[in-house]
């Protein structure tokens, strides 16, 4: 059964639309980005208009117009370029099917059911559409010559990927390569990550008899390297992710990097300089343009656990070893996430437990907000469903229609996979050997407060399972369909058995969920089920098309786009929100998440009113939840608790519900009280590796002198700190990066 209604006209005809007068402003009142008459859906939301508009639209060398005018003509740029690959590449058996398919993937688009990942914004169709040419080179596998071919003008076959692992060797070559092809990436908008732990210390020598200048030293050369790059042009800074082992020898040195640097910048903006992210105390330390992540093991853990010696391990001299007492270590990377939010904690072994393709190679590193985890040099395109688009008004889930998205989505993503081109040669090639892909979901936090549901709460975290039971489900067994028509990836029969019994692990998770008595969770137990059985009874039969297929990403900016209340698995941070107004200017609203909850919930217009008119009132000094308390019933604060009001283990909690439904990993933060000590962050790590979480990130309330989230109770004025590195204007946490509400501008984020 199709998705969209059978209509003789265009797609665009299903929804009503109008013009919208686009208009960000910065900090001082200066427009920032204007564009008059755009045309769009008219459910579109003015903020979803304007980011759209300001970050994807192109803005120069469009026929006719000279720019993008309109979101219907940007979906119709991406829509026609896939459907043109998918017929070049021959996914359809007819063309009645290829448009169907098109029409299907449009109105998912358009309805805001779901979106690709910003690369395929930024790049998609603008060769096919406009003749736009770049004087970039790129690299793509040629199916037919069986062989990576170089492509001199990259957007013939564009960049669509967020998110990219490289590899590094140890020798200069490699070393300036590396930083070569992160800039590429960051100029078409994606990000990169690394396992630095090949480099040599500074402890060891040269083979010329000299001593090394250490991974520290080039990882400032990567970091200044990445602050002076706004990727993709000018829609956000440089995403990366920099890892180390822990029985590195400079693992000291990088775990208080970022501390020690925050501490050189608080001493500057004592001295009067800027304490904005942009402003001169944080650009003259380094260290500030990638997450950091510390790769640990069981062996490691253990040694914390039992006050057992350490032992780090020369790279080039494997005669180097220095013993260090573990908790010591342990103790040092508490105190640096205590004082700035890095590092994080990636564990190695869970990791590589649910590696579907050992065989070619161990999982060593992430993407920059570490949804990403898979093989070195390979890229991965992003798409999230709006879960909000799946409820309707009175509550009840839409599962037919979040399955097909799901399936449509999943077939677009790999059609994606062909029609792009890659940085590197290795890249291009594993992109065609593993065909990863990562769907995911954004909005959870607002849909569990919609149904009724606290975030902290078994209920919560079993709809959480169930969602990604089914959506991985989904994926495999449309990544099956696919390869009954186009073949499996390259590499799955040399990885059949590891790949089978990764997927058997996901299957006995869903076994092992408890009962509810949730009739609609129920209902979701059993479509997995069956589409768990399905996928295992094809197992002789078929096989599977892509390596890695599901995620759990950020959804920055295009969260913004589908207007989303929460973005990725985040619970909401506030009830009170600024709803951008068309022309300019803000106005205060309350999250619709909450009367849509309290009308659930029983309680009547003339409550919802009275609550809504609290929360909004200038002249308020009261917490949110201390209002929601003097208003609700008991039993029902904690359906409305946000961010910060979740415990610590509540947030983890979550994230463990969801984990083994996932190919790869997911982009949350933990958030914490500004009271939280050094011990306290370390029970967090520890209950995300007792719980099987693959990583973990935190940030403590205040940690940093750019405070990017500040739970003011004067609600009357946007949060002022830190200050968006475009625009000037409010910023939120969401996955590990700060996002911009004025116009969209992400620091971190890579979708």
């Amino acid at each position: 059964m199709h998705f969209v209604p059978k209509l003789k006209g265009s797609v665009q005809e299903m929804f009503p639309a109008k013009t919208f007068q686009c208009t960000i402003k910065d900090a001082q009142g200066k427009v920032y980005f204007e564009q008059a008459d755009v045309l769009a859906p008219e459910g579109w939301s003015q903020l979803a208009v304007d980011i759209a508009a300001s970050k994807y639209f192109r803005k120069v060398g469009v026929p006719r117009t000279g720019r993008e005018t309109s979101i219907f003509q940007l979906v119709q740029r991406v829509v026609k370029n896939i459907t043109a690959s998918a017929q070049t590449q021959k996914y359809f058996n007819s063309e009645k099917d290829l448009k169907i398919f098109s029409r299907e993937l449009e109105y998912i688009l358009l309805s805001q059911r779901a979106s690709f990942n910003s690369p395929v914004w930024f790049n998609c169709g603008l060769s096919d559409s406009y003749k736009v040419k770049s004087e970039s080179h790129s690299f793509y596998y040629d199916l037919k010559k069986k062989k990576v071919v170089r492509l001199e003008d990259a957007l013939k076959k564009p960049q669509v990927s967020a998110c990219f692992i490289q590899s590094i060797e140890d020798n200069m070559e490699s070393i300036y390569e590396l930083l070569k092809n992160e800039a590429r990436l960051f100029k078409f908008g994606s990000g990169s990550g690394t396992n630095f732990s090949s480099l040599r210390s500074k402890y060891e020598k040269l083979s010329g008899g000299g001593s090394s200048s250490g991974v520290i030293s080039f990882l400032e050369i990567f970091d200044r390297a990445a602050g002076s790059i706004k990727s993709g042009g000018t829609t956000r800074r440089a995403a990366k992710m920099v890892i180390l082992d822990i029985d590195h020898p400079e693992i000291e040195d990088f775990i208080t990097w970022k501390y020690r640097e925050e501490d050189k910048a608080r001493a500057l903006i004592r001295e009067g300089y800027s304490s904005d992210f942009e402003g001169e105390a944080y650009r003259t330390v380094s260290g500030q343009n990638a997450n950091n992540s510390v790769r640990v093991t069981h062996e490691f853990m253990n040694a914390v656990e039992k006050d057992f010696p350490f032992t780090l391990k020369g790279r080039s001299d494997q005669s180097y070893l220095r013993e260090i007492r573990a908790r010591d270590l342990w103790k040092k990377i508490g105190e640096a996430a205590w004082g700035c939010a890095d590092p994080g904690i990636q564990f190695h072994e869970t990791i590589n437990q649910w590696n579907p393709c050992p065989k070619s190679g161990s999982i060593v590193a992430s993407n920059p907000c570490s949804e990403y985890m898979f093989l070195e040099d390979t890229a991965c395109n992003l798409a999230s469903l709006n879960l909000g688009k799946f409820l309707s008004e009175d509550g009840s889930f839409d599962y037919a229609g979040y399955t097909h998205a799901a399936r449509v989505m999943f077939l677009a993503q790999d059609i994606l996979v062909e029609l792009a081109s890659y940085p590197t040669e290795k890249i291009a090639e594993n992109s065609v050997r593993f065909r990863p892909l990562g769907l995911g979901f954004a909005g959870l936090g607002s849909f569990l407060m919609r149904k009724g549901f606290p975030y902290d709460s078994s209920e919560g975290r079993a709809w959480a399972s169930h969602l990604g039971a089914l959506l991985q489900g989904v994926a495999v067994h449309t990544s099956q369909e696919i390869a009954v028509k186009k073949g499996s990836f390259p590499e799955y029969k040399k990885n059949q058995k590891e790949f089978w019994r990764v997927l058997s692990q996901h299957r006995e998770a869903l076994e092992l969920l408890p009962n509810t008595q949730d009739s609609e969770i129920e209902n979701l137990r059993a479509l997995a089920r069956k589409v768990w059985e399905e996928v295992f009874a094809r197992k002789s039969k078929y096989g599977i098309r892509n390596a890695q297929m599901t995620v759990m990403a950020p959804t920055g900016t295009i969260g913004l786009v589908m207007d989303a209340d929460t973005t990725g698995i985040e619970p909401e941070f506030s009830l009170v929100k600024y709803k951008k107004l068309a022309g300019g200017g803000v106005q205060k609203i309350v999250s619709q998440s909450l009367p849509q909850a309290l009308r659930a919930l029983g309680y009547s217009e003339k409550m919802i009113d009275e609550i809504t008119s609290e929360l909004l009132k200038e002249s308020s000094d009261r917490s949110e939840m201390a209002i929601l308390t003097s208003k609700l019933k008991p039993e029902h604060f904690a359906i409305f608790a946000c961010a910060n009001d979740i415990q610590p283990e509540g947030h983890v909690k979550m994230m463990a519900a969801l984990q083994p439904f996932l190919s790869g990993a997911i982009s949350k933060t933990v958030n914490l009280a500004k009271e939280t000590s050094v011990d306290q962050i370390l029970e967090v790590y520890q209950l995300a590796y007792r719980l099987g979480l693959k990583s973990i990130a935190i940030y403590r309330d205040g940690c940093k002198s750019s405070q990017p989230l500040n739970r003011k109770s004067d609600l009357q004025k946007p949060v002022d700190a830190p200050k968006c590195a475009d625009c000037g204007g409010q910023t939120e946490l969401v996955g590990g990066c700060f996002r911009c509400t004025n116009c969209g501008f992400t620091t971190g984020c890579i979708s």
